[in-house]
């Protein structure tokens, strides 16, 4: 079974996600493997999360939790969590702090009892579930929670982020639907060329939602579809970031190709841009933060933006063949961008 929920800036309060997060919690029996970039919340929906997290160490669940700590890039993209380790070392479970040094431990996910999976764009931060565009996913699923569960382990057994994310893509069946799993790094480069091959197979709708896009496959085949006309694609960004991104690329001529293809697809499909608040300590942190691509029915998403930094990163993805559901997150991103204003890279 797969449901799923969508956030929008402004569309609920936090404690109404903290209670469905902390139901998944308060479900667990054997275990609880989480690894989260950011952990950050405000009383209400902390006593909500954390109270559940305690409640299950209480009555026996094998509890971990895995985090991020420093965050060495340049720019905030993705911004750097805001999350208080010495706040997490305080739980009573066991937890690791992963550096990002020099790529993240970007996961947002939970697997419960080694058969159900909770992931998706989402930190666990009030301001993810409340001013923010995200997804959350959950699946049952014995075989999949066993791939999240080697990635899990591949973290905790402390190898770095760049060895981690060595799990196949295996095929997974939930029910009538086709999933596959991916992590990164072992697997970024071949994600981004999946994602790739999908929109430059579609006949008939690409849908996009990605903070920023920078992943040269996806950049191409994007541009080449957009040029064509002959499908449907359009999407949004944070425009704040992707703007940034594409100065970068201005100042560093090894990045420089990649100016044109976005210009290519801005030219050719209407994407949208939020003009979220720049990053700065302290800062509101109102991104649009969703990593979803729809190709005709085929869904992804994750915790994957369609970026070079992600292929490196500690990330996952689920590659999902569902009609159903790509028919709603086609209109979620179709109602994302209708809030927005047609990005441009002149402003």
């Amino acid at each position: 079974m797969i449901t799923w929920r969508t956030l929008t800036d402004g569309g609920q309060d936090s404690a109404d996600v903290a209670r469905d997060v902390a139901g998944f919690v308060d479900a667990a029996r054997h275990s609880l493997e989480l690894a989260v970039y950011d952990l950050t919340l405000s009383d209400e929906s902390e006593a909500l999360v954390l109270g559940a997290l305690r409640s299950a160490k209480e009555r026996g669940v094998a509890v971990r939790l895995a985090y991020n700590v420093a965050h060495p890039n340049p720019i905030p993209v993705p911004p750097p969590p805001a999350c208080v380790p010495e706040d997490i070392e305080a739980l009573p479970v066991p937890t690791l702090a992963v550096s990002g040094i020099p790529d993240l431990m970007h996961h947002k996910f939970c697997v419960r009892d080694g058969a159900v999976v909770l992931t998706g764009s989402t930190n666990w931060t009030d301001e993810s579930w409340t001013r923010q565009e995200n997804v959350m996913l959950v699946v049952e699923s014995i075989e999949l929670a066993e791939a999240y569960s080697l990635a899990f382990d591949q973290l905790w057994s402390g190898r770095p982020v760049l060895e981690a994310g060595q799990v196949e893509p295996r095929r997974v069946h939930v029910g009538d639907r086709l999933i596959r799993p991916w992590f990164c790094p072992g697997y970024g480069d071949a994600l981004s060329h999946r994602v790739a091959k999908a929109i430059g197979r579609a006949r008939r709708r690409v849908r996009v939602c990605s903070p920023v896009i920078s992943a040269g496959p996806v950049l191409g085949t994007l541009a080449q579809v957009a040029a064509e006309g002959r499908v449907d694609v359009a999407g949004c960004v944070d425009a704040t970031q992707l703007a940034y991104v594409r100065q970068q690329w201005a100042a560093m001529q090894v990045s420089a190709w990649k100016i044109p293809l976005l210009e290519r697809i801005l030219d050719g499909a209407p994407f949208s841009g939020k003009n979220s608040t720049p990053w700065a300590p302290g800062s509101l942190h109102d991104f649009m933060h969703a990593k979803v691509t729809v190709a005709d029915d085929v869904v992804f998403c994750g915790s994957f933006n369609l970026s070079r930094s992600g292929e490196r990163n500690a990330e996952d993805m689920l590659e999902i063949h569902d009609a159903e559901l790509a028919e709603q997150l086609a209109a979620f991103v179709d109602g994302v961008r209708a809030r927005y204003p047609r990005f441009t890279l002149g402003g």
